[in-house]
């Protein structure tokens, strides 16, 4: 499959390093600024623009390693143009909107896309799907952390004032969570004015959220993250099924080797566009059908 990278941040260079490491796909271009010096590996397929994203051959499949706010227009743009896309978007109240108006779209132009596919949303989307289906009532519990939220840090790193940001995740239990937001203020701002407008911002609005101010950003960087989900319920007539499921990451690299997983999902669908709840996971495979389940049932 040809791959096109579009934006290079973490999760970028995450995706890139993913699919170079598939044996399956291969980097046909990065989309990034024009005002970002592209990185020497990079410099021989680098583009700025959507537009010119066949540059160095066709795209089969777009990876959006973009703000998640920057996603939805982007997908539509290249849906509209013939490539599929995968995203990681990640505000929750908002997937099944985003879902049915990029699926009109998709079907329009016979492509296909994979939205909110990272972990959470995304992996976790099915874990948590699967958690109930095993065990039909009860309460599922996700808390996050600790760890760097990059959503809640791009939100942080757009609130006027804010020089830079990081945003860490602190479980508090029972799906509960505190955001410890920490900026460096540009030449005029005060603590108190961009406290309220970051607590205003949707990504921080129904959490315990504290910001402080620091001189550093960069003494505190770690993008190790980690979430714990817990399921107690009953199956039938049997009650207290517990299930439990964990991990400790690495949030760009997990977030893009997921995304690089759904683009040869996209390949193997129908026209539209689709949550990770909607895939199969042997789409998500290299191999044939047979030799996956062969191997995994």
């Amino acid at each position: 499959m040809n791959i096109a990278i579009v934006g290079f941040g973490n999760v970028g260079r995450a995706a890139y390093e993913a699919v170079q490491a598939a044996d399956d796909m291969a980097v046909t271009c990065v989309v990034g600024s024009p005002r970002r010096q592209a990185p020497d590996y990079v410099k021989d397929i680098w583009v700025t623009g959507l537009e010119n994203i066949h540059a160095h051959g066709k795209v089969d499949c777009a990876l959006l390693c973009l703000p998640t706010r920057a996603c939805p227009d982007a997908a539509a743009t290249l849906l509209a143009m013939g490539v599929n896309t995968v995203d990681s978007y990640d505000i929750h109240e908002s997937i099944w909107e985003v879902r049915c108006a990029l699926d009109g779209i998709a079907k329009q132009h016979g492509t296909c896309a994979v939205i909110a596919a990272g972990w959470d949303p995304g992996s976790d989307s099915v874990v948590r799907a699967l958690m109930q289906a095993i065990v039909p009532r009860g309460i599922t519990y996700t808390n996050f952390g600790p760890g760097m939220s990059m959503g809640h840090t791009v939100a942080a790193k757009a609130i006027p004032g804010v020089a830079n940001a990081l945003s860490v995740t602190l479980p508090t239990g029972a799906g509960v969570h505190r955001r410890m937001v920490y900026v460096e203020l540009q030449a005029g701002a005060t603590l108190e004015q961009v406290t309220r407008d970051l607590k205003a911002d949707p990504y921080f609005a129904n959490d315990d959220t504290r910001v402080t101010a620091v001189d550093d950003i960069a003494a505190l960087q770690d993008v190790g993250h980690g979430v714990h989900m817990t399921r107690k319920g009953a199956s039938g007539a049997a009650h207290n099924q517990q299930l439990e499921f964990g991990m400790r990451i690495n949030n760009p690299a997990l977030t893009s080797q997921i995304m690089a997983a759904c683009a040869r999902a996209c390949a193997k669908l129908p026209a539209g566009a689709y949550t990770m709840i909607e895939v199969p996971v042997a789409h998500l495979l290299p191999g044939t059908l047979e030799d996956n389940v062969r191997k995994l049932v």
